[in-house]
């Protein structure tokens, strides 16, 4: 789309100037006529049916009516003057309400004519009415709105529609744009075979018909194309991204597997693999074994045994002569991997060390001394493990526990650790959705553990409201009775911060008169406490001398007490669905049968009530990760924050996952046949992608 009308700035469209311009620049990102063409109605108005009053509801959304406007009166004087009339079609009647430009409304209105009404329907005091409705008189012989179909529905705010940028605004510059536009202007890039394959239609159609669709078929056809290419157009992308990783990246061999590996498997391995683990083993072996470097994505849910996939990949290193890695976002999570690991590995006299930003400067100098003569073998650490100081002898294997905690730039440095990058292996208790996986991570290889270790209870999850507290309560007295122990887990917002802590004290001195000293002993933890304090009470916790712990989302990951059988989440409704299922993976990792208790008011919104059935119905990480996606919408997908909006500007996951699916499908298809786009057919896409690459250095400079 690299031409003069698109390309030009917005402000030189007839109907926008620079002062509408700058709010269209300001407030929507619209900077030239492209990204005018590029921002989509988000619904749209079937204007071809004609309703009846009888008919509205509270679930009634917009509404077209065909009838008289009669007894109009104005009410108030200045600025709190406002117009009032009746509606009526043979059905009913209705309350139509201006409180803007009152007189010339008063002035257009004939109360002879019959008009066509339309707006969204609204209840008050128990009756409907329709506030600033658009009118429209029927004329014999003169076409309306009514009849012309769908009418696109455009995204707004306050100031444009001070500046008469609404909706309407929008949809009337559009149309000057779309009235101007030729197929010069959108030439078609898609090779056509391809077009013909998924049924699609051409560039220059959808994009008209995605504004001004005359029906539901076109509409369908228009959002198909667009869908279809952002998606194609990304997989392209991530496929090649992928190829030329393959391709260029040279990996450390790791062909011998001695001592260490088969030593630790035969003989102090503590349990049984499941068919997951071995599966996955196998997968990072092939990795290891190719000559490329391994970048792959571990993902499994809370308690799957992702530790012990981590240790014998750290394994097939060092008995390669290599030195391994584990990268965690907390000291808590380092700590616990580091005692774990180190008892596991005792037997074989394997040198374990731990580094973190509390470990003392003495102690700091020996092992970053040890590990670069590579006495030290394998280095357990948080971000202190990617400080310049910290150098290796020969490192073969970097592996990143929650990488979502950490940036693409932070992780980066860990591959600069040797002079040829090491194998990578990221891991994440939280399940990535398969459409989210092969757009965030779609350039990496993905394996999955999605089975649990066998003897594990599922977790029972219940909700229950402040009108249970007594039986909640009661119910933990019996659990502590049987030697268990209680989290209770309270929300902590930035925006309220204050509030939340004044929330978690208040309900911590609730659960101390409940559970007094000295039959129970209760802490608190939370995230403005010295780290110091804060580490003294979760170790209280861990080694079981409190029986309830009463803490914000601190303890989400990192805190592995096997004796924890209850959790208690307070204001569930606060929570996204991913951090519920993360809050719940605290409990459920001994034997015993472990509970999740969701507390909320008495009313909660529709969507919370979808999070909470979701919860209530299953412990299948997989599955909530989909219904995450689906109730609050994907994360970004490009740079490093992998948080906020995705940068899809039509295309939907994961309710476009069949396209998704059939996009990635085709970016092979065509890599494969033609990987630099060099024949004929294809010509048009590699100048597309070319134009594009430098289009994204250039894009938004003003």
């Amino acid at each position: 789309m690299n031409n003069s009308l698109l390309s030009s700035p917005i402000e030189y469209l007839k109907g926008v100037g620079p002062q509408r311009g700058e709010l269209l620049r300001k407030y929507l990102d619209i900077h030239t006529c492209k990204d005018l063409l590029e921002f989509f109605p988000f619904r749209y108005i079937d204007r071809s049916v004609v309703n009846k009053i009888a008919d509205i509801n509270e679930q009634t959304q917009y509404i077209q009516l065909s009838g008289r406007i009669h007894q109009l009166k104005v009410i108030g004087t200045n600025r709190a003057k406002r117009l009032a009339a009746k509606f009526t079609d043979e059905t009913g009647t209705i309350d139509l309400v201006w409180f803007q430009s009152v007189d010339w409304i008063l002035k257009t209105i004939n109360p002879n004519v019959s008009y066509i009404v339309f707006g969204k329907p609204q209840l008050f005091k128990g009756f409907f009415n329709i506030s600033h409705p658009e009118i429209e008189p029927v004329i014999a012989g003169v076409k309306t709105e009514q009849g012309k179909g769908l009418q696109p529905v455009y995204s707004s705010t306050e100031t444009l529609r001070k500046r008469y940028l609404d909706s309407k605004g929008i949809l009337k510059i559009t149309q000057q744009l779309c009235e101007q536009l030729s197929e010069k202007e959108l030439p078609e890039f898609l090779p056509y075979s391809l077009l013909q394959s998924q049924d699609l239609i051409s560039r220059f159609r959808a994009y008209r018909n995605i504004h001004f669709p005359s029906s539901e078929g076109e509409l369908y056809a228009a959002k198909k194309r667009l869908k279809f290419e952002e998606l194609f157009l990304l997989q392209l992308k991530m496929v090649k991204q992928k190829a030329i990783r393959v391709e260029n990246s040279k990996g450390f061999v790791f062909p011998h597997l001695d001592k260490f590996f088969n030593d630790f498997y035969r003989n102090h391995l503590p349990f049984k693999l499941t068919g997951a683990q071995e599966r996955v083993l196998k997968e990072i072996r092939r990795d290891t074994l190719s000559g490329k470097q391994m970048n792959r994505l571990l993902q499994g849910d809370v308690g799957s045994g992702k530790t012990i996939v981590a240790l014998f990949t750290m394994l097939m290193a060092l008995d390669n002569g290599f030195q391994a890695c584990l990268l965690a976002p907390t000291e808590i999570l380092a700590t616990q991997h580091y005692e774990g690991i180190s008892q596991l590995l005792k037997p074989l006299g394997i040198h374990v060390v731990l580094l973190t930003g509390s470990t003392k400067s003495a102690a700091r100098k020996m092992i970053l001394s040890n590990l670069k003569e590579g006495t030290f073998q394998i280095a357990i650490g948080t971000h202190a493990l990617l400080e310049d100081t910290v150098q290796f002898k020969n490192l073969g294997i970097a592996i990143v526990d929650e990488q979502h905690r950490f940036g693409v730039a932070q992780r980066a440095k860990l591959w600069q650790k040797n002079i040829q990058p090491p194998h990578v292996l990221v891991m994440t208790a939280t399940p990535i959705p398969r459409t989210l996986a092969m757009t965030v991570y779609g350039d990496l290889d993905v394996s999955i553990i999605n089975e649990l270790p066998p003897g594990r209870k599922p977790i029972k999850t219940v909700h229950r409201t402040e009108a249970s507290r007594t039986a909640v309560f009661n119910f933990l007295k019996d659990e502590i009775a049987k030697g268990r122990q209680i989290y209770v887990v309270y929300p902590l917002i930035e925006e309220s911060e204050a509030l939340d802590l004044k929330s978690l004290m208040e309900g911590f001195d609730a659960i101390a008169r409940w559970f007094p000293l000295p039959d129970y002993a209760v802490s608190v933890v939370h995230g403005k406490m010295p780290a110091a304090t804060k580490e003294y009470e979760m170790q209280r916790f861990v080694k079981g001398e409190t029986d309830i712990m009463v803490a914000t989302t601190v303890i989400e990951v990192g805190v592995n007490v096997p004796n924890a059988s209850v959790m208690i989440i307070e204001n569930t409704e606060r929570f996204g669905l991913s951090q519920l299922h993360q809050l719940r993976g605290r409990v459920g990792r001994g034997a015993e049968q472990s509970f999740c208790i969701l507390m909320t008011g008495e009313k909660v919104s529709y969507t919370a009530k979808q999070r909470l059935r979701v919860m209530c119905e299953t412990n299948d990480g997989f599955v909530i990760a989909e219904e995450d996606l689906r109730l609050r919408g994907p994360g970004e997908i490009d740079g490093t924050r992998q948080s906020g909006d995705i940068a899809l500007k039509i295309a939907e996951l994961p309710q476009d996952s069949p396209l998704l699916e059939a996009a990635r499908r085709q970016a092979f298809k065509l890599l494969e046949e033609d990987p630099t786009l060099e024949m004929q057919e294809n010509k048009p896409l590699q100048e597309y992608l070319k134009n594009m690459a430098e289009g994204a250095i250039w894009a938004k400079i003003s």
